[in-house]
């Protein structure tokens, strides 16, 4: 244990070494979900039955819990690149652990996930969000989303490096914005269609941005009647979710990793 937490430790500084030479990435990722929230805030908040300001309390937790499972997507990209550039060979012939490599990548987009998540946080309130629940709530919330972050990140890093190719990995990576906008991240199921509402329902990000609204004291944290489990028991359901994943692709991501290239 003491080996595979020191080396995580090493690929989680050469992560953020590596991320801070990309600066460009970086604002495009951080800056991505503030745009988001001002273009759906001010401008299909106004087209909706909720009002503008009540729109935007309901918005601001799917944009954060949607920005949380972008951890499938950088996991994906990020390891689809070692494993194709031979960077995934160079650490197999270390004298160091199979799960250190995944570990530490998963961390560093968690450690990451955790900083940036402030800015979009900061213009939510400055859009009319607030957390109603005190303290208790913000930090249960939080701890809710790099919860899932994490979770997603091992998923994706897993699907990186089955992928066939970086280029695979880019168009599936980019085919992951439908999974926010098949949830309740943006829009509540009440009005869907029965068949999209239990997918939307049985949808992980719809569970996380339910809890993270009922742990801040949001509007539309209320289930519908009849909703799906997840829906009806949100936080419960965000931590089964996510708890859930991790079992599985944990072991599935080390085990792949050691195999290397086949």
């Amino acid at each position: 244990m003491s080996a595979l937490l020191s080396d995580g430790g090493a690929v989680l500084t050469r992560q953020l070494q590596k991320a801070r030479h990309a600066p460009a990435l970086l604002v495009l990722t951080q800056t991505m979900p503030i745009t988001m929230l001002l273009f759906f805030g001010y401008v299909f908040g106004s087209a909706l039955a909720m009002p503008g300001s009540e729109y935007r309390e309901f918005l601001v937790p799917g944009l954060l819990a949607a920005t949380a499972a972008g951890g499938l997507m950088t996991g994906m990209f990020t390891a689809a690149q070692d494993a194709h550039r031979g960077v995934m060979d160079r650490f197999l012939t270390l004298p160091m652990s199979r799960g250190a490599v995944p570990l530490g990548q998963t961390a560093a987009d968690l450690l990451t996930t955790a900083v940036g998540t402030v800015p979009l946080m900061l213009v939510g309130l400055a859009m009319g969000w607030r957390v109603e629940n005190g303290a208790a709530g913000a930090v249960g919330a939080f701890g809710v989303l790099l919860l899932f972050r994490f979770a997603m990140a091992w998923v994706g890093t897993y699907l990186g490096l089955i992928s066939a190719s970086e280029e695979a990995a880019g168009q599936l990576g980019s085919a992951t914005f439908v999974l926010p906008l098949l949830s309740s991240a943006y829009l509540p199921t009440a009005g869907m269609p029965s068949w999209l509402r239990t997918v939307a329902e049985w949808n992980p990000i719809s569970a996380v941005a339910s809890a993270v609204r009922e742990l801040c004291g949001n509007t539309g944290a209320g289930a519908a009647a009849g909703a799906a489990w997840p829906a009806a028991h949100p936080v419960a359901g965000a931590v089964v979710w996510s708890l859930a994943l991790l079992v599985v692709f944990v072991p599935l991501t080390a085990r792949r990793f050691a195999r290397g290239r086949d």
